[in-house]
């Protein structure tokens, strides 16, 4: 298997499992990360998914250019257009997004890692986007996304440079949360998850929904959507129990409704 794909505990877990091809994404790859984040989306038993890549050396190199150029006819599509449904491209996945980022992060991986919430390093990491280097531009939101969530002169050189971080410049620039030994790597990002777990789902989804669709809307529309989201979540049965469990001192016991 070409993707991992299990879950635990309301917490999905997706490995590119190509180490050795540094887990760069071939056709099937992306085909079948299409379908494990339709699942993370509309499966109830999830709540929370960890993205990463198999071994110790990369997260994702990101699209495998050998597999690019000696591409099967019936593959040409996902190449062209990569037009099934990917979570940097096309899926809305409201629910949290933690990448456990395990070395290198090229290219598609860096697409890929602009599509997550909280994103984990493990000190040897390094980030670059080196589309340019081949000629070619980051496609799925690459070039948008790097723009919103970077400053744009840093953005600029990483786009037109290719230019590789460490991992510390990562955290100083803010495109990832934190850096940690690589034997803490998973722990830390599953500690995450337990804690995102530990709050209501349906006001998780919705608090993400409201910070990406606030980027594209002028800020009175997005408190008129976010007073919408509010009466919504007024409405459910976690909004009763987060109060109540609060009142009685103790956990809430949220189910999702």
């Amino acid at each position: 298997m070409k993707l991992i794909y299990e879950v635990k505990d309301r917490v999905a877990y997706l490995t590119i499992n190509r180490p050795e091809a540094m887990n760069a994404m071939d056709a099937e790859v992306y085909e079948e990360l299409s379908r494990a984040w339709v699942d993370v989306r509309d499966n109830p038993e999830v709540w929370v998914a960890i993205v990463t890549g198999a071994g110790q050396k990369a997260f994702t190199a990101g699209a495998d250019l050998k597999s690019f150029i000696t591409r099967a006819p019936e593959k040409a599509d996902f190449w062209l257009t990569q037009k099934d449904m990917l979570l940097n491209r096309g899926l809305e996945v409201w629910k949290p997004v933690i990448a456990a980022v395990n070395g290198y992060c090229l290219a598609g991986g860096m697409t890929l890692l602009f599509g997550t919430d909280i994103r984990i390093a493990a000190e040897h990491a390094v980030f670059e986007i080196s589309e340019v280097k081949r000629g070619i531009l980051p496609g799925n939101g690459g070039t948008q996304r790097a723009l919103r969530q970077l400053p744009y002169a840093i953005a600029m050189e990483l786009l037109l440079l290719g230019r590789r971080l460490s991992a510390q410049e990562a955290l100083t620039y803010g495109l990832i949360n934190t850096v940690v030994p690589m034997t803490e790597l998973m722990p830390t990002a599953e500690q995450c998850a337990r804690q995102l777990c530990e709050n209501g789902p349906l006001a998780l989804r919705a608090i993400k929904e409201l910070a990406i669709r606030s980027q594209s809307v002028p800020l009175e529309q997005g408190i008129r959507l976010e007073q919408s989201f509010q009466e919504f979540l007024r409405n459910t049965e976690d909004a009763k129990e987060g109060p109540r469990a609060f009142a009685e001192k103790r956990k809430p016991a949220y189910k999702a409704r």
